[in-house]
């Protein structure tokens, strides 16, 4: 059984004692696949996660500004990561978007570096991977607005909110990835979206090291737990494990137009 984390911080001081270790965890769970994100603790270390792309074929990268850390960026940022997008290894500018939960950074500010970065990504021939929480008629508009005449799409990643919303995305060519809390007890608004969602629109991932699966809950998260989510949504879907697993593996690679690394 084949499948693939779309989502993944596997570069953090999380993973600093046993990161390797972990990957051969993922390996033997199963895992073909890791998109290892790139926005790392913030602008002062835009390449964090390519290392790990460089060092092994089976892991891809991408490059991007998280929300949080919008109000940090400087034009010299914006250019770095414009020369990091050109990496054979990158597949995505993201995750980026505008986050009203935390509100790290003004939220004016968030808004101008997404946009920002919406133009950039356009510029890269990427698609993009979206971060949203409590934030989603804006985010939609920005998106309506500064991204869907590109016709590039992208991943609406650890989606929580609306049918309608999920809805919203689809039409501009987004995927639906869904996490470990969709295992969690109170996640049933999450597990009717993915109820009601085609399959061919639906993406697996673990978002390690955090929103570790109902079985590992408040523990460090890892890329072997996309297993996890990937029963869940089974459960939710009342189908089995190896067609969710077949099915979201052939929707992550026919999006990013990737063929089966060797072993």
């Amino acid at each position: 059984m084949e499948l693939i984390d779309s989502h993944a911080h596997i570069d953090g001081p999380q993973f600093a004692e046993d990161r390797e270790a972990m990957l051969q965890r993922a390996r033997a769970a199963g895992v073909s696949t890791i998109l290892a994100i790139g926005t790392g603790p913030g602008p002062e270390k835009l390449d964090a996660a390519l290392p790990y792309a460089e060092g092994h074929n089976w892991i891809y990268t991408t490059v991007g500004i998280h929300p949080h850390d919008a109000k940090e960026v400087t034009p010299a940022h914006l250019e770095t990561l414009a020369a990091l997008a050109a990496h054979p290894k990158v597949l995505a500018w993201g995750e980026i978007g505008l986050d009203y939960f935390y509100d790290h950074s003004p939220r004016d500010i968030q808004e101008r570096v997404f946009r920002q970065q919406m133009e950039l990504a356009h510029a890269a021939n990427l698609p993009i991977i979206i971060h949203c929480r409590d934030a989603w008629d804006d985010c939609l508009r920005l998106l309506d607005e500064a991204w869907k005449p590109t016709g590039r799409g992208g991943i609406l990643h650890c989606f929580t909110s609306t049918l309608a919303h999920a809805q919203r995305g689809l039409d501009m060519g987004f995927l639906i990835s869904f996490t470990g809390n969709i295992s969690y007890p109170k996640a049933q608004n999450i597990r009717d979206v993915a109820k009601a969602l085609s399959l061919s629109n639906i993406l697996i991932e673990t978002d390690s090291p955090y929103l570790a699966p109902q079985p590992h809950r408040g523990k460090r998260n890892e890329p072997a737990y996309v297993v996890e989510v990937a029963k869940a949504l089974a459960n939710v879907r009342d189908c089995e494990l190896s067609e969710i697993a077949a099915k979201t593996t052939e929707n992550f690679r026919s999006f990013f137009r990737l063929t089966r690394p060797n072993s």
